[in-house]
């Protein structure tokens, strides 16, 4: 019986849930199956269009928000937004970029690109909905994305493998400072995930590595204990529990869903 269908119980409803970077990859997947678990669905993206295109595919409840996290206008305005629809219970941190190059290579431009999105913007979207929860005395759910790249360093990706162990970092300390107010803050790190990001990173390391087009990503996903990359569908299960009630006792922690790449 898929979740959704008459006598099956959905784990999230009557629960208000918003994805950043809800218009593709993991951040479509984990909305598309909150929605079926009975949450109404805020799709956020800095693409208006394809966060309007994602929650007409679906349906229901779903509706879409622009966002743009390195903006705190935008943020301020995607807190009213929800606030105005009832205040959120469920937060997802999903929005997130990427770049690499050999240390002597890296820009001010590209750091400051990187950690814009992955750590000033999600701290900052994290604040604004937590004090809304606190404004409404609501017990929420706040989870990060973060990466098996926040786990260690990479040769290549020393800046975004820096970005994601600050995401971790972050995780911990609000999940603790924000407990008080029985938020539970925790995170995800994903492992590698065919999403369309890949073509970029693809391409990025057949430059820098002089591969041929195709040939890391073969190589990563026969280089997973699981044997293939992950998809965005690998990472609801996980998403769900930490939403959930089931996760109640669950705080500051940041689960690895990468088919084994990472022991912690």
């Amino acid at each position: 019986m898929a979740a959704g269908e008459p006598g099956m119980a959905m784990r999230l409803a009557g629960r208000y849930a918003a994805i950043t970077g809800g218009a593709g990859g993991i951040g479509r997947a984990i909305a598309t199956r909150y929605a079926a678990e009975g949450a109404r669905v805020c799709v956020a993206d800095i693409s208006a269009e394809a966060a309007a295109r994602t929650a007409s595919e679906i349906g229901g409840e779903a509706h879409p928000c622009r966002l743009d996290v390195t903006d705190p206008a935008s943020i301020a305005e995607f807190a009213a937004f929800t606030n105005g629809r009832g205040g959120l219970d469920i937060l997802v941190n999903n929005a997130a970029i990427f770049d690499l190059a050999p240390i002597v290579e890296i820009t001010e431009a590209s750091y400051d690109r990187i950690f814009a999105v992955n750590v000033k913007g999600l701290l900052f979207t994290l604040q604004a909905i937590a004090r809304q929860m606190i404004a409404r005395d609501r017990r929420g759910a706040i989870i990060n994305l973060a990466s098996q790249a926040g786990r260690r360093g990479e040769a290549l990706v020393g800046v975004y493998c820096a970005s994601k162990a600050a995401v971790i970092s972050l995780t911990q300390s609000a999940g603790l400072d924000l407990i008080r107010h029985g938020i539970r803050v925790n995170g995800i790190a994903p492992g590698v995930v065919d999403t369309p990001m890949w073509t970029e990173v693809d391409a990025l390391f057949a430059r820098y590595e002089n591969r041929p087009i195709g040939e890391k990503k073969r190589l990563v996903g026969e280089a997973v204990p699981y044997g293939r990359m992950g998809r965005p569908e690998d990472l609801v299960g996980a998403a769900l529990f930490l939403a959930s009630g089931d996760a109640e006792y669950v705080v500051a922690q940041t689960l690895n869903v990468d088919g084994g790449n990472w022991m912690s």
